[in-house]
């Protein structure tokens, strides 16, 4: 494998556990070296097997993603208790590092049209066990959502994909002349729409993964002089090489930074004053369920037998008739909560060896993965499954014996 086609991942984890993580890596062959830009996002070295196939993967601890796309959230910086809103979100790459930024606190909005990519994004965002997320599915410039709600906006709209022509050779034959047109006035819309749903002295991160002026420096001038915005510089990140369209923005050179051209800007809504509307506690389907067990801030609900976790900022942003999902827990059975496999324990506490299974042989994790039943000395019903202090999810234990059912 060439050093120019060498991929890249991010780990998606708490820090503390990052180590942790590395190991699992290893232990299947893989090697590879912290970025420079950031604590979580590494590039392969070496992959005996598809990195998607790896433990990490299955267990929702690495995400593979494009060095230039890890970009825009780390630009973006949210806030921990901050609402932020992601107007295109599939399949997950940018929502999932922009929830993970924020320590599982305040919300990301992930917005997908699609109804395929929806789905997509919806797996990818339960397989990273990510509770301070919620997806939606509306036309992004036409989001029926309260004005001025969001701290903070990640708009990544479709392009032309000029930046991923060593992937997509045609691209440059599919989009030019006349047929950008259309795009460039979809980009404009979100644009428009984002001014509108920001707060004053709210940020808008702007990026594309192309290189066409038109659909770059031309769209930061739009937002500017038409709409008022205010670009901010944004530092450049260690490991590329830029260019700077536009004072401030930043453009990856791809084929010298081994990555996609991407455009990254950063833009910010004046202050002005505004009064917000007064906000009654948020009306939602079904009822509400209380849970033993560690979450975030947020209310638990009860949908046709379905849980769904909501985090509590939903009371401040989302209008009434808005149709919109939160995170899947689990569900009820014999009026019991059943949580689904993925669950890990959200305020990471170190395993317990009388309570939990703690596993130091990925062999054995291996095993369980392929359906061989385990004996364990642990008399509950369920059980927390760790590799060493990296939580993996639940398992149930019935005479004795682990039964792990991973789907």
């Amino acid at each position: 494998m060439s050093e120019a086609h060498l991929r890249s991942f991010r780990i998606h984890a708490p820090v503390p556990l990052i180590p942790t993580v590395c190991e699992l890596l290893q232990s299947e062959g893989f090697r590879f070296c912290q970025e420079p830009f950031s604590t979580y996002c590494y590039r392969l070295q070496e992959e005996p097997t598809a990195l998607g196939s790896s433990l990490a993967a299955f267990f929702g601890y690495i995400y593979i993603q494009d060095r230039s796309s890890m970009l825009p959230p780390l630009a973006l910086a949210p806030k921990a208790q901050e609402a932020v809103l992601d107007m295109c979100a599939s399949p997950g790459s940018k929502t999932s590092f922009l929830g993970q930024l924020k320590e599982q606190q305040g919300l990301v909005l992930a917005n997908e049209p699609n109804a395929t990519r929806l789905a997509t994004l919806r797996a990818n965002l339960q397989r990273l066990g990510l509770l301070n997320a919620a997806t939606c599915s509306y036309e992004g410039q036409k989001l029926p959502l309260k004005a001025q709600s969001f701290d903070a906006i990640q708009l990544d709209p479709p392009c032309s994909g000029w930046g991923t022509v060593e992937k997509n050779p045609k691209v440059l034959q599919i989009w030019h002349g006349d047929k950008i047109k259309g795009l460039t006035g979809l980009q404009r819309a979100l644009l428009r729409k984002a001014h509108e749903l920001l707060k004053p002295g709210g940020r808008l991160l702007y990026s594309t993964c192309t290189t066409n002026p038109a659909e770059n420096e031309e769209q930061v001038r739009f937002a500017v002089e038409e709409l008022g915005f205010v670009c901010r510089t944004i530092p450049a990140f260690p490991g590329f090489v830029f260019d700077q369209p536009w004072p401030g923005t930043l453009l990856v050179r791809g084929e010298e930074s081994q990555a996609q051209g991407f455009f990254l800007a950063l833009l910010s809504k004046a202050h002005e004053s505004s009064t917000p509307d007064p906000t009654p506690s948020l009306k939602l389907p079904g009822y509400e369920l209380r849970v033993d067990t560690p979450l975030p801030p947020g209310r638990t609900i009860c949908i046709n037998d379905k849980i769904y976790f909501v985090p509590k900022i939903c009371d401040l942003i989302v209008p009434e008739k808005f149709t919109w999902r939160g995170s899947y827990l689990g569900q009820l059975k014999g009026g019991h909560l059943q949580l689904q496999w993925r669950y890990k324990s959200y305020q990471i506490s170190p395993p317990k060896p009388s309570q939990d299974l703690i596993l130091d042989d990925p062999l054995a994790l291996k095993a369980l993965l392929q359906g061989q039943s385990r004996t364990c000395s642990l008399r509950q019903k369920e059980a927390r499954l760790f590799f060493k202090d990296l939580p993996l999810g639940l398992v149930r234990i019935k005479n004795s014996r682990i039964v792990a059912s991973f789907r």
